[in-house]
């Protein structure tokens, strides 16, 4: 696919750097010379210098043989102007613009975007995914990721395994010998960088992170057989007075089992209008890894401290530092993936990839497939999709085993009839059943073709 992309900065990067492991050509518009010239010594890209919601910008960029363009730059109206010209100008089939102005995301204006009006097809605000993902994991102390499925009956949650876990050096096949009432259903293995579909054979070893599925009803007992009893989380810290902070600290203080919530960051500015429009949280204006403003946070009787700011930096060591003070719960935003080689020494501090979060929200319209929603796993070694067996569909009627599925994808769970189950190699797939399937990377293009 030929996919221009408006914007260089954060968000712009993490998308490209996903899009550039598939087979696509990728244009990216900046008018900011020095983010271009970043993002293009870290990917294969063509950038494109100016403004992007100007049309000698957009035909400078080949607009007019685009099969999509992204608009995510940091300005709303810059993002919806560009896709209109996209539209009108150039027909490009799939336009998309981030945005983040609560007020263009209020319901009432929901007719906006459509054709008629403003011509977005998918409207995404990666700020807010962002914040959601984090709010999601606070529900799940000690889980890598915490995703809802299937009308939010079931979940999907990965935890790293470490010496301690019980579950370790046992087969597959044998764990409920050792863990009678557990009922998940196990996705796949990280395990030194790479991930795997394990076997009844295989063993969780320490350093694994183990992906699965389970149903909300038994979700305190797989928390409890894995060793990741946690308490609950009611005083936490953010640093950070971005949006993503703003919007995690609004929600945390409508949240009945926060008892405090506190936010710290040096932004004169940006902390003093947090102040102003917060009504139940502690602002503190100060350098977040001082040990005089940690002392007066209170970082010691913290459960969890979350770290959103946009230096990658700043929000690994802040989480190691809050670590070593007894903070239980640790989540920092990595918001590039130059850092990856560090994520595997910084001990259990929780990371959330903004990558994987941003593309999670455009993966439905990336995919040939006929998905109702997708989700990309870890640093990207796979993908989760909600696929509904149509009428018509090939593969209605067939066993499981009958779908000739890529060796690196795996059906995990059907919802049928308001139930959910986590099916064999024999169970028959029948029409509005909806399916949860896995697919690791070098599957996708054949998934993609056998459920278009």
């Amino acid at each position: 696919m030929k996919i221009i992309v408006c914007g260089a900065g954060s968000v712009g990067r993490s998308i490209v750097g996903y899009l550039t492991q598939g087979n696509n050509d990728i244009i990216v518009i900046d008018n900011d010379a020095k983010a271009l010239d970043i993002i293009s010594k870290e990917f294969d890209i063509q950038p494109v210098l100016g403004e992007a919601a100007h049309p000698n910008i957009l035909d400078k960029a080949g607009a007019d043989k685009a099969d999509m363009l992204i608009a995510v730059t940091d300005r709303d109206e810059v993002n919806m102007v560009a896709c209109e010209a996209a539209a009108a100008l150039f027909n490009i089939p799939k336009k998309i613009a981030r945005i983040d102005a609560q007020s263009y995301l209020n319901p009432l204006w929901s007719t906006l975007f459509n054709d008629r009006h403003i011509p977005v097809d998918l409207v995404i605000s990666p700020e807010v995914a962002i914040a959601k993902a984090i709010l999601s994991l606070l529900k799940v102390p000690g889980a890598s990721e915490a995703i809802s499925l299937l009308n939010h009956s079931v979940r999907l949650l990965a935890f790293r395994c470490d010496n301690k876990t019980p579950l370790l050096q046992t087969p597959l096949s044998h764990l409920s010998r050792i863990a009678p009432d557990l009922n998940i259903k196990i996705i796949c293995f990280v395990r030194n960088g790479r991930s795997f579909i394990p076997h009844d054979e295989d063993m969780m070893q320490p350093g694994d992170t183990v992906y699965f599925l389970v149903k909300n009803e038994d979700l305190e007992q797989a928390v409890h057989d894995f060793g990741m009893d946690r308490s609950a989380v009611e005083r936490v810290i953010i640093f950070g007075s971005n949006q993503v902070a703003h919007y995690l600290a609004q929600h945390l203080e409508q949240d009945d089992n926060i008892v405090s919530s506190k936010l710290i960051d040096d932004n004169d500015l940006a902390t003093r209008q947090l102040a102003e429009e917060l009504n139940n949280t502690i602002v503190i204006n100060g350098e977040m890894m001082s040990d005089v403003i940690l002392t007066e946070a209170g970082i010691e009787s913290t459960d969890a401290t979350i770290a959103v700011t946009a230096k990658d930096k700043d929000n690994l060591l802040v989480s190691l530092l809050a670590k070593k003070r007894g903070v239980i719960n640790t989540l920092a935003l990595v918001n590039s993936r130059s850092y990856d080689n560090l994520i595997d020494n910084i001990g259990d501090n929780i990371l959330v990839d903004r990558s994987s979060v941003t593309i999670s929200s455009i993966l439905q319209e990336l995919r040939k497939a006929h998905i109702h929603d997708a989700y990309s796993l870890g640093r990207g070694f796979g993908e989760v999709w909600e696929i509904k067996i149509e009428e018509g569909s090939p593969h209605a009627g067939k066993q499981i085993s009958e779908v000739e599925l890529p060796v690196t994808s795996l059906v995990c769970a059907i919802f049928s009839n308001d139930i959910v189950s986590f099916p064999t190699e024999d169970t028959v797939l029948n029409v509005d059943d909806t399916i949860i399937l896995y697919v690791g990377t070098k599957g996708i293009k054949k998934a993609e073709r056998l459920f278009a």
